[in-house]
This record gives structure tokens, sequence and C-alpha cells, in this order.
């Protein structure tokens, strides 16, 4: 995987239907070939991620928005 976060769950909050994961994240392993070397940001575009929910398989990296775009002053 070019992108590996590993964590290890705090504690668990049964919310009725589902239950929701506190985790501390020990360890980050990234593929170097993904890092800009100026910026240090992984390219997570270029990386191919994929990811799985419900029973299918969803591809990731097409950019929608960015943190606070949804209150950015015009």
């Amino acid at each position: 995987s070019p992108l590996s976060i590993e964590c290890k769950v705090k504690s668990v909050l049964h919310l009725g239907t589902h239950d929701m994961f506190i985790s501390e994240v020990i360890n980050v392993r990234a593929d170097d070939r993904f890092i800009d070397p100026e910026t240090g940001r992984f390219a997570l575009e270029d990386a191919n991620l994929l990811a799985y929910s419900h029973g299918f398989y969803h591809s990731l990296g097409e950019i929608i928005g960015k943190f606070g775009f949804s209150v950015k002053k015009k």
C-alpha cells in the first residue's frame, strides 16, 4: 500500500445501529514515490488509492474541496 496509517483503538462508542472507534495514530508509512520533495505533501491523486465500504470498492483521489472551502470568504 502506498499509504498506511496504523492506529491503536482507545475506546468504542456504541451508537445504537453502529459503533464509533476513537483511535490514536501511532505510525504512518508513506511510499516516498508519492511525496513531493518541495512541499512534503503526499500526492493522493497519484497513488491510486481505494476504499472499501459496504461491499463496494471506491477509487480515491479526485479533489472536491479543501478544509474550510464551504465557509471561505468570497
